[in-house]
């Protein structure tokens, strides 16, 4: 950087430019004046060479250069373009390849932290689980931060980092990163603008950060109006959407007029028309509908129907109420839920319940309203094609193209955290019948309403659930081996990983063992653990040992559910549960092809050969549903079955082929 030339200062003065003094302005080499008109500077200025053109939508082409626009103390990086600017641009440094224009006033003030630290009242409006927001922060760590509340220690330390890491960001200048564009905008005061975020049309934003990056940028569009925030990689927020106190993560879509406030929004959540207030929103939570409110609750994998609604005033000591709504779960159109409840995981919500239901004993459960009482039928959202539709299109779903991902997903229907409930579920089944005895029509389980033949169902589904889930890692574990004595299966079937035993948590889409979890939280109140990106580092480790884990998960389990010990099974014992398995796999597929073919039902084809009947009624569903047999959901299932027959065959016919 050098001062500018007399003649240099002359040319500038010539196009319109003025400074409050000349000298503070340096410039890099080449330099050219003609890019700068109308320009007043003041404070310290430097500016970067204006050489390489913008390349338009549309066909246009123009060259870097600063017209129309007040910048006080601003560093300009190479080939930036500004222009129409309203009031000021004060305090930034603007990096290369930038794209300004027609933007009110960009400003930094003295001490910004750019929404990084900002307390996120999650839960309790009134405060008690706040979570300071960072960048680069997760759906675990923030799970933590905000319900492990009984360990003030861990809740002190987690702080303690992130305020460690509001010192490290705390200035007096923010920063536009490279190949930013911010076009047709209001005030921006106080936000770092990562590269390649695109803000086209924004009201107001401010206190904020986002983290952005070059194959997953930031977009904020048309009249979002946003305080005290963090967006990071991928995450599109437009179409008049109203933020405060929010964070949003990696591909989290919000739109059509969506408002939020003290509420975190986790990897592939899409929200449209409705509001959020004080929610802990994990991984895929979507609500699109005007009438829908989601308030003081945490989800994960969340569909929630057209006028969900949930309330946390309970008597009169105001929004003090909470409640959790597990993976997987969905909410019909007007359902309805007073806090405090805890709703199992992949059940199905039905009407109105006041009764603060916690089915988190019995998941794959639906709760229906009938004459205002709760109506329980544990299980049998495991034969619904809904539930394995949604298990197979999660993964196909998620839009994040950053390679640093943030949340730790594990998409698994089954696993140790769901099959543990089941487990402690058909005890429960087997306690309730016992108790008001085998003969009665109905039982009553935490005043919900269990009729007997539902109980009974439910057990049995879950029993093969728990059939399917244990076959599934005993195959998985012996797959692709020849067996030369029955040794080669006892020794393939020890644990690889030491740990796994015990309860498994979810953590806001990472499912994990207890016992690893509460290691973690020794490490960092004990100082082995020191920051933000080593807590996130942990998670990463323990989501990539997950299937390992698991393992050790069901030999721990082994006897109890088999009979056996993994020493002393015989390859008889796997020839027997391997058909067990397979029983179980093949009934439940078959239970989700029968509740496919409902779709295709005469009720279904109602509507349908708007001005006939009969075959043109009939012509038309196939011409726009397609027929039965060859519906992809359908040949799904049928292939599903296939396969699995002919792996349990192959593992059959393996273990047969060992010398006796």
């Amino acid at each position: 950087m050098r001062k500018l030339h007399d003649a240099e200062i002359v040319a500038l003065k010539n196009n319109g430019c003025m400074a409050d003094n000349w000298s503070d302005i340096y410039v890099k080499e080449p330099f050219n004046p003609d890019c700068y008109r109308n320009v007043t500077f003041s404070g310290r200025i430097e500016l970067g060479v204006t050489l390489n053109p913008f390349n338009l939508d549309g066909g246009i082409t123009i060259m870097p250069g600063i017209y129309d626009a007040r910048l006080h103390n601003v560093t300009i990086g190479d080939n930036v373009y500004i222009n129409k600017i309203s009031n000021y641009i004060s305090n930034y440094n603007i990096s290369d390849c930038c794209f300004i224009e027609n933007v009110n006033r960009m400003i930094t003030n003295p001490g910004a932290t750019f929404g990084i630290g900002t307390k996120v009242s999650v839960l309790n409006e009134t405060g008690g689980r706040e979570v300071s927001i960072y960048e680069q922060m997760s759906g675990h760590t923030a799970y933590m931060m905000a319900m492990y509340r009984h360990n003030p220690r861990l809740t002190e330390r987690l702080l303690e980092m992130v305020d460690r890491h509001v010192e490290e960001v705390r200035s007096d200048r923010g920063n536009i990163g490279k190949h930013a564009v911010i076009m047709n905008s209001g005030v921006i005061t106080d936000v770092n603008v990562g590269a390649y975020t695109h803000i086209e049309g924004a009201t107001h934003l401010n206190n904020g950060t986002t983290s952005s990056s070059i194959k997953d940028p930031v977009h904020i569009g048309d009249n979002v109006m946003a305080d005290d925030f963090i967006l990071t990689s991928g995450a599109h927020v437009e179409d008049g959407v109203v933020l405060r106190n929010v964070f949003v993560g990696q591909s989290t879509h919000l739109s059509h007029l969506f408002s939020a406030h003290d509420s975190l929004f986790f990897a592939n959540c899409s929200c449209e028309n409705g509001e959020a207030c004080a929610i802990f929103a994990g991984p895929y939570t979507v609500t699109m509908h005007k009438s829908s409110l989601l308030i003081a609750g945490m989800f994960s994998f969340l569909n929630a129907g057209s006028g969900s609604n949930q309330s946390n005033h309970m008597y009169k000591l105001g929004p003090i109420h909470q409640g959790i709504v597990e993976r997987g779960s969905k909410t019909t159109s007007d359902s309805y839920i007073l806090w405090p409840a805890k709703i199992g995981a992949f059940s199905l919500v039905m009407g109105r319940h006041v009764c603060h239901p916690d089915t988190s004993l019995l998941p794959f459960s639906y709760l229906i309203e009938k004459k205002n009482r709760t109506y329980l039928v544990p299980g049998v959202n495991l034969k619904s094609v809904g539930s394995i539709r949604d298990a197979k299109k999660w993964p196909t779903r998620d839009r994040r193209k950053d390679d640093n991902l943030l949340d730790q997903i594990n998409f698994n229907l089954l696993s140790p955290y769901t099959i543990s409930k089941m487990m402690e579920g058909c005890r429960l089944l087997d306690s309730i019948e016992e108790v008001s005895g085998i003969t009665a029509d109905r039982y009553t389980y935490q005043s919900m309403t269990i009729e007997a033949r539902a109980l009974q169902k439910g057990r049995r589904y879950y029993n093969m659930a728990i059939d399917k889930f244990m076959g599934n890692s005993i195959i998985k574990r012996l797959e692709d081996i020849g067996f030369k004595t029955p040794s080669d299966i006892t020794e393939r079937l020890q644990p690889t990983h030491r740990c796994g035993c015990g309860e498994w948590l979810d953590l806001s889409g990472l499912i994990a063992p207890k016992s690893e979890i509460s290691a973690l939280i020794k490490d960092i109140i004990e100082y082995r653990v020191n920051t933000p990106a080593q807590v996130e580092e942990r998670f990463r480790i323990l989501h990539s040992e997950y299937y390992d884990m698991e393992w050790t998960w069901v030999v721990e389990n082994f006897k109890s559910w088999w009979g056996k010990g993994i020493e002393d099974v015989t390859p008889d014992d796997i020839v027997s549960i391997v058909r067990r398995w397979l029983d179980s796999v093949v009934t439940l597929d078959q239970m989700l092809y029968d509740d496919a073919r409902k779709e295709f039902s005469l009720v279904s084809k109602t509507g349908f050969g708007v001005d006939g009947s009969g075959d043109r009624r009939q012509a038309d569903f196939e011409q726009v549903r397609g027929v039965f047999e060859s519906d992809p959901f359908v040949t799904m299932v049928i292939e599903h079955i296939e396969s699995k027959t002919a792996l349990g065959n192959d593992l059959i016919e393996r273990i047969n082929r060992i010398p006796s």
